[in-house]
């Protein structure tokens, strides 16, 4: 008993707080691809990708609310793999966590060389020395215990929350001519071929790019657990998450849609930038660097987190080596971070030496795999609500209105986008690789269980 609360003592201690927790989980969304990857798809679909946002704020929230009523009623099993392997077995278990762990860590490696670039602008250092510094330095941050790792990305995420913040406001006084000149807000949204310039088609077709801009909220089941009360926290953030998520990226684009008409912006050149030069903004275009540099780092960290800890879990399964587990919630697994650490590098430094061959593989392969993982989550979700009913527990754990078909119209949701992107030649690639992917994982994972058996 005594060193139960000595446990607990020093979780709260040295864990995650609950505003910890919302940041990881807003932090692990907003980034590089709402300040900078929106401008492509706004030139793409022109108002309606306000839509296309909606469409997949929806999904996510959806993907959250199932995740979370599964923790809750089945609190301490561990992350969302592990619900996924008591639904569907060691093997979908095993493929799951190893997939999810790849994706991150190609993240993880993405992300450095986006912050390295950025960087050259003021350290005059190659990209290799500077990609590699900021995962070391990202690394020694993870090395502490959970409650820096938090501290850490509160900051990074606070300062992406509060750019946008200000961004709408400030927009919304330009817009009713507060201050400024003064702007045609209803022109600029519709007078430039309507809300649906390309077709509605067009907002399907990048529905796979506007998802992978916002995916990532699922990471704060996984930092709940190494905070003191997490199932209050995870059902705090699963039912805030997605809405707040949604609000943040319809804010922010339709305020960019009413300071500018949307054919004034740039594709690769951020459409923050542009709307605040025509507000008259100073220095905008540094404002929104320095925004961008946090975005990533914070993209970074969570990626390290994330990625650390699916490892862990891997490890106390018995599908990765046992070295890689950790003794306490309270502590951070140094080695898993390391391994991690390593795999992100290498990342890394294959889209510097080979970024049309290797470097491009491993885009290709990660791609499609969170689409994968929100399938299991949501068939994950009708399994243990099944088992509920028949234990008499359905009623006091689950509350999902619609049950099953709002789960199998999510499923449906998630396949009609793997559709989309295997008749996009752009995205096609991407598909196939991320689908033989996975069925190479789950035949490793029969391979690596006939051999333990």
């Amino acid at each position: 008993m005594a060193e139960q609360d000595n446990a607990v003592s020093t979780l709260q201690e040295n864990g995650l707080k609950n505003r910890h927790i919302m940041m990881i989980a807003l932090g692990g969304v907003i980034g590089a691809g709402l300040f900078v990857g929106s401008s492509a798809a706004i030139v793409a679909t022109g108002p309606a990708i306000l839509l296309g946002f909606l469409m997949v704020g929806v999904l996510i929230f959806m993907i959250m609310r199932m995740l979370g009523e599964m923790v809750i009623a089945d609190p301490g099993r561990g992350s969302f793999v592990e619900y996924i392997r008591k639904a569907h077995g060691d093997h979908v278990g095993f493929t799951s966590g190893w997939l999810y762990w790849f994706f991150w860590v190609v993240v993880l490696g993405s992300e450095a060389i986006a912050g390295a670039m950025l960087l050259q602008d003021w350290i005059n250092l190659p990209v290799w020395v500077l990609s590699l510094g900021l995962i070391i330095a990202l690394q020694l941050v993870n090395f502490a215990a959970p409650r820096i790792f938090g501290e850490c990305e509160f900051w990074l995420s606070g300062i992406k929350v509060l750019s946008i913040l200000l961004f709408v406001g400030i927009a919304l006084l330009y817009v009713f001519h507060i201050f400024g000149p003064g702007v045609p807000a209803t022109e600029n949204f519709f007078g430039h071929g309507g809300f649906f310039p390309h077709g509605f088609i067009s907002v399907l077709s990048l529905i796979p790019t506007i998802l992978f801009t916002m995916m990532g909220s699922e990471i704060a089941t996984v930092a709940a657990a190494e905070s003191s009360e997490p199932g209050k926290n995870v059902a705090r953030v699963t039912r805030s998450v997605g809405i707040r998520v949604t609000l943040f990226y319809l804010a922010s684009i339709t305020m960019i849609l009413l300071v500018i008409p949307w054919t004034s912006v740039v594709a690769g050149k951020s459409p923050f930038v542009t709307a605040m030069d025509a507000m008259g903004i100073p220095g905008a275009g540094l404002i929104t660097r320095i925004v961008i540099l946090s975005a990533v780092l914070s993209c970074l960290n969570s990626s390290m987190y994330i990625t650390s800890r699916i490892l862990t879990e891997l490890a106390d399964k018995g599908d990765a080596p046992q070295t890689l587990t950790r003794n306490s919630t309270a502590e951070a697994p140094r080695l898993a971070i390391l391994v991690s650490s390593i795999a992100g590098a290498v990342v890394a430094f294959s889209s510097i030496l080979a970024p049309k061959t290797v470097f491009a593989f491993l885009l290709n392969c990660s791609g499609g795999l969170i689409l994968l993982i929100y399938c299991l989550i949501a068939s994950s979700y009708i399994v243990a609500r099944h088992l509920a009913r028949k234990d008499g527990t359905e009623k006091e754990n689950f509350q999902l209105p619609l049950f099953p078909v709002i789960n199998y119209v999510t499923i449906g949701a998630v396949i009609l986008v793997f559709i989309a992107m295997l008749i996009d030649p752009e995205e096609r690639m991407t598909a196939l690789s991320s689908l033989l992917t996975a069925v190479g994982c789950y035949i490793l994972a029969r391979i690596f269980a006939s051999k333990t058996a």
